[in-house]
C-alpha cells in the first residue's frame, strides 16, 4: 500500500478522478521544497520526464508476442512526446522510433539510431526527407500516389534502394468514426503494386502501414485481416513483404478506479440536463450536450479508464480469428508468411514517464461566481485534441507558498488573454485553500499532454523538461540543451 501525500488532501475534482502515481512522482511529491527550487531554477511550468517505465510498457507487449510466437517490434512514436532521453531510451530497449518529420528523423540518428531504427510516418514528405531516408537506409511509409512518384525519383537516382511501406486506408472507419484522411484503397495500392514489380526504379515495397482511429481491439484485427489479405496479393505480383504495422491507438488506462468514471460522466450528464450544479466551467460539455431534454454527442476526451489495455489488448488481436487466411487466428497467419509485426505506440509506452508542475500566481473570484485559480502556464502546455486532461493534479504547498484562502471550488485558468483559457475544465475542490506559490502537479502527462499543441504565443517561452531518474532530478533534457 501507498503511503498517503498531504497533496491527496489538498485537491480533488468535484466528481474524483484520482490518477495512478508511479514511486517516482510519490517521491517528489513528497518533497516540496524540492519541487519549489526546480520551479525557481526552471520556471513554470515544467515537464518532468522519467524513462524509467517505459521498460514494464514495452516488456508487457514484447512477451505477449512472444507468446504468440510472433516476431514483434515497436517503433516510439516521438511524436507523443519531443523528450530525447525517451528517445536514448526506446533505443536502448531494443525498440525503433517512428518518426513524423525531418527535424524527428535527424534528431533520432543524432542518437545512434540506424536505418532499421526507424520508420518515417510523416504526413507530408518532400524531397529532401525522402533522400535523407535514401541516404540513411530508413523506411518511408507512402500515403498518396504523388509520395510515390516522389520517391521513384528518388530511387531513380540509384544512390540506394529505398525502402517503403504502403499506408493502408481501411474499407470501414468503424462505428461511430469518420473516414480516414490517410493512406490509399487497396485496390489503388494494388496497382500500385504491378506497376513497381514492372519497374522497380530503385524502390523495395516492404511493409504496409494502417491505423485505427479508435481503441477497439476488433477494430484493429479487422484491419491486420485486410493488411494480410493485401500482402498476399503483393506477393502474388512478386512483392516479398517484410512487415505489417498496426500503427498506434494502443490503450492505456490513467484511472485506477473505473467507478470513479462512471461516476463522473453520469453527474456530468446530470449537470447538462440542469439537475445539478455543473460540473465543468460554464457547463463546458466536454463533448455531450443536451438536446430536447435528452443528452447527445459522446465525450471528446481520452477514455481514461479502458479495461483492455496493452499487453491484453495485443493478446486479444493476435488471438483473434485469422476468417478466410487459411490460419487458425492471427498470429499464425502472421508467422505462416515471416512477417514481422510493427505498432508504434506513444502514449501507452509513456504510461508513468511524466509530470507537468505548474506554480499558483492568483485566486480571485470570477464574474459568472466561481473561484479562479491562476497558474503560471497556458492551456496548450496541457492539453491533446481532445477537450481536456481529465484527471485530478495534485495541490502541493512548498516553503514558499503564502498564506492559503479559505476552502474554495473553482477552476484553474492560464496565460493566454484570452476568455476560454481554462487548464482544465472540471470544477475542483480545494477544502484547504489555495496559496499563491502553491504548486498544480498534473500526473501522467509524457503522452501527448506536454508537448502535442505547446504554443509559444505572446512571446511565452515552451516549458522546460528536466529528466528524472530513479526518482531524481538529473538535469535537462538534451532537447533543451
Amino acid at each position: 500500500m501507498s503511503v498517503a501525500l498531504e497533496t491527496d488532501t489538498l485537491c480533488a475534482g468535484e466528481a474524483p478522478l484520482t490518477a495512478r502515481l508511479e514511486d517516482w512522482q510519490r517521491q517528489l511529491l513528497a518533497d516540496p521544497e524540492r519541487l519549489e527550487l526546480l520551479l525557481d531554477e526552471h520556471g513554470s511550468p515544467l515537464n518532468l520526464i522519467a524513462p524509467g517505465p517505459m521498460r514494464t510498457n514495452l516488456a508487457e507487449l514484447e512477451r505477449v508476442a512472444a507468446a504468440h510466437r510472433v516476431r514483434f517490434r515497436a517503433y516510439f512514436a516521438r511524436k507523443a512526446n519531443k523528450s530525447l532521453a525517451l528517445v536514448d531510451r526506446a533505443l536502448e530497449l531494443g525498440a525503433g522510433v517512428d518518426v513524423a518529420g525531418e527535424q524527428e528523423l535527424a534528431q533520432a540518428l543524432g542518437r545512434g539510431a540506424s536505418g532499421d531504427d526507424i520508420v518515417l510516418t510523416a504526413a507530408i514528405k518532400t524531397r529532401p526527407l525522402i533522400e535523407l531516408c535514401a541516404r540513411e537506409g530508413v523506411g518511408c511509409v507512402l500515403d498518396n500516389a504523388d509520395e510515390l512518384a516522389l520517391a521513384r525519383a528518388v530511387g531513380g537516382e540509384g544512390r540506394a534502394e529505398l525502402s517503403v511501406g504502403f499506408r493502408l486506408a481501411l474499407s470501414g472507419a468503424g462505428a461511430g468514426r469518420p473516414p480516414t484522411r490517410f493512406g490509399l484503397g487497396a485496390a489503388e495500392i494494388r496497382e500500385l503494386g504491378a506497376e513497381l514489380a514492372a519497374a522497380p526504379e530503385g524502390l523495395r515495397i516492404d511493409g504496409i502501414h494502417f491505423h485505427v482511429d479508435g481503441y477497439d481491439a476488433a477494430d484493429r484485427a479487422r484491419g491486420l485481416r485486410e493488411a494480410l489479405a493485401l500482402a498476399d496479393a503483393l506477393a502474388g505480383l512478386g512483392h516479398r513483404l517484410r512487415w505489417i504495422d498496426i500503427g498506434g491507438g494502443i490503450p492505456m488506462r490513467y484511472l485506477p478506479d473505473a467507478d470513479q468514471w462512471a461516476r463522473f460522466w453520469d453527474r456530468q450528464r446530470s449537470a447538462l440536463l440542469g439537475r445539478e450544479k455543473p460540473l465543468t466551467y460554464l457547463s463546458h460539455g466536454l463533448g455531450l450536450h443536451e438536446q430536447s431534454g435528452e443528452i447527445a454527442g459522446s465525450p471528446n476526451v481520452y477514455p481514461g479508464a479502458q479495461s483492455l489495455v496493452r499487453g491484453p489488448w495485443l493478446h486479444a488481436v493476435l488471438g483473434a480469428e485469422a476468417h478466410s487466411l487459411s490460419a487458425p487466428t492471427l498470429a499464425t497467419a502472421l508467422q505462416q508468411r515471416e512477417l514481422e509485426l510493427r505498432c508504434e505506440p506513444g502514449r501507452s509506452l509513456l504510461d508513468g514517464c511524466g509530470m507537468t508542475l505548474a506554480r499558483v500566481a492568483f485566486r480571485k473570484r470570477g464574474a459568472s461566481g466561481d473561484d479562479l485559480v491562476g497558474l503560471e502556464m497556458n492551456r496548450t502546455q496541457l492539453r491533446t485534441t481532445a477537450d481536456d486532461s481529465m484527471i485530478d493534479p495534485l495541490l502541493v504547498r512548498p516553503p514558499g507558498a503564502g498564506e492559503p484562502s479559505g476552502p474554495l471550488a473553482g477552476y484553474l485558468v492560464g496565460a493566454y488573454c484570452i476568455e476560454r483559457e481554462l487548464i482544465s475544465w472540471r470544477r475542483l475542490r480545494f477544502p484547504r485553500g489555495v496559496a499563491v506559490g502553491d504548486i498544480a502537479a498534473f500526473p501522467n502527462t509524457a503522452g501527448y499532454f506536454m508537448h502535442i499543441l505547446e504554443s509559444s504565443s505572446h512571446q511565452m517561452p515552451l516549458a522546460r523538461n528536466v529528466v528524472v531518474r530513479d526518482g531524481v532530478p538529473d538535469g535537462l533534457d538534451p532537447i533543451d540543451l
